[in-house]
Parts: C-alpha cells; structure tokens; sequence
C-alpha cells in the first residue's frame, strides 16, 4: 500500500509498504548505484537480483512499485522488480519512462508504477498500470492512495489508510513526530472486510488470504507487511527517508534506520 501527499509545507509525503513472503531474499535500504546516489531496499531472489518495490535518488528521481492482485500469474514474466531500478538509473524524465514501460507492458505480470521527479524549477508525477489505461497519466497535486489494483481503486482498506493519513498531515508536528505517526499507520491491523470489490479482483485467493489483504498491515502465516517506509522532501530539497523492517523473517525483530540527504541542483 502507497499513500502520496503533496502539501504547503513538504513537496512530498509519502508512506508505503512492502507486502512479501517473509523468506524471500532481500536488502534493506541503503545506498547504491553510480557515485552511491540511488537510495532502496534491493530483492536478493534468484534471477530476480536487483529489483526494487521503491526508491529515490540524490537527483530527485522516485519510484514505486506495487503488484496487482491477480491469482493468474504467468511464470516466465520479466521481474517487476527491475521497473523501479532501472527508473533510478535511467536519464528519461517520469513520463517518458513510463511511455516506455507501456509499450512493453505485456512482458510483466500485473503492476502499478509512480515515478516521479523533483526538480528545482518543476515537479513531476506520473502513473502507469498495465492493467489500466494504455498511457500514463501525469497527476496533479493531492493525495493519492494506491494498493494491490489501479490507482485510487477504492478498496475499503485503501479508504480506511487514506482517512488515517490525512488526519496526520494534517496536524502540526515536527518532521520526526510525522514520520513515527505514519509508521503508526502503516502497522495499522485492522481488517477491512467484507470488501466486494476486492474480493471480485481477488477470485481464485482463498477467503482466508483476502481477508489478511484487506488489512493495511497484512498477517498471514509466511507472508505479510516485512517493510514500513516513509519519504518526506520538504521545499528546499532535503530528504529524510526512513525504513523500518523485519528481520530474520521474526515478527517480534524489526530494525529501523533513517537516511538525510539534500536533492542535488
């Protein structure tokens, strides 16, 4: 689940998390790439090496990933996981790329993919899902909630976070008392069912597994919420960017870490 903001006071908020089996392979956030600019957690699975679910570099290039809910998958699909990497390291702005994912949209399984770019003079935020519209779209400023199907779906446990969420910017808090809020919501339990729209995506799950999904913070045996992350760029171009996740595949260890760092001109 993904949650987006733009506000007076922050170019952006945002809060996510990583929904995954607790055994698959994974590093968590640090720095990576050419001259280390490019800040994300990595998917360590094989044949699978190097993707992201999300990220940012110095040069104001974001992106985020999350997979749509679809019980048929096809095995030999490209990793979804390198559409974020590759944004990262790549010179063509946000829409250009995702121009160019949509034209080879067919070789992945079901996907949502954010990109955008913070520049000094303009900024940018662009949307694409191959199991939407055939364009990506630009979007404007506001607050975007975007889960296991097409942006802004209104799954009742997307409604549910998006209410949480805009009560919290909403308040007047400190950049630290912000990020411990939104990571407060992010490890929200409650389920949200029934949810008839979820559960007519979801044909082929069993009742069990989408009821776990219907929660903002999913629990089921094996599989689950393993990573909480929330991304502030305030309008001087400075980034704190904090992760929190599971480690040991152990629910009762988590290990959290922040980065700061300023958007180079």
């Amino acid at each position: 689940m993904c949650v987006i903001i733009e506000i007076i006071c922050y170019e952006l908020i945002l809060a996510a998390n990583r929904d995954e089996f607790y055994s698959r392979p994974s590093k968590a956030a640090d720095f990576w790439g050419s001259n280390n600019e490019i800040l994300s957690g990595l998917d360590l699975e094989e044949g699978k090496e190097g993707g992201s679910w999300l990220g940012i570099s110095k040069r104001g290039k974001l992106a985020a990933l999350t997979n749509y809910l679809d019980a048929r998958q096809n095995p030999d699909a490209q990793g979804r996981g390198s559409l974020v990497s590759n944004y990262l390291m790549d010179n063509l702005d946000s829409f250009a790329y995702l121009r160019k994912v949509s034209s080879e949209a067919h070789l992945y399984n079901g996907f949502n993919l954010l990109t955008a770019d913070f520049r000094a003079n303009e900024d940018t935020l662009c949307y694409y899902g191959n199991k939407g519209s055939s364009e990506p779209i630009h979007l404007k400023a506001g607050i975007y909630g975007l889960s296991n199907s097409l942006l802004e779906t209104p799954w009742r446990k997307l409604q549910h976070g998006k209410r949480l969420f805009t009560s919290v910017v909403n308040k007047t808090l400190s950049p630290d008392g912000l990020v411990q809020e939104l990571l407060h919501i992010l490890n929200n339990e409650e389920l949200n069912t029934p949810d008839p729209a979820q559960e007519s995506q979801g044909v082929g799950f069993s009742k069990a597994i989408l009821r776990a999904l219907s929660a903002v913070c999913v629990r089921s045996p094996g599989y689950g919420t393993r990573t909480n992350t929330v991304i502030l760029i305030d309008r001087e171009g400075n980034v704190s960017f904090t992760e929190r996740t599971m480690l040991n595949c152990d629910l009762t260890q988590w290990s959290t870490n922040s980065f700061h760092f300023k958007l180079q001109e």
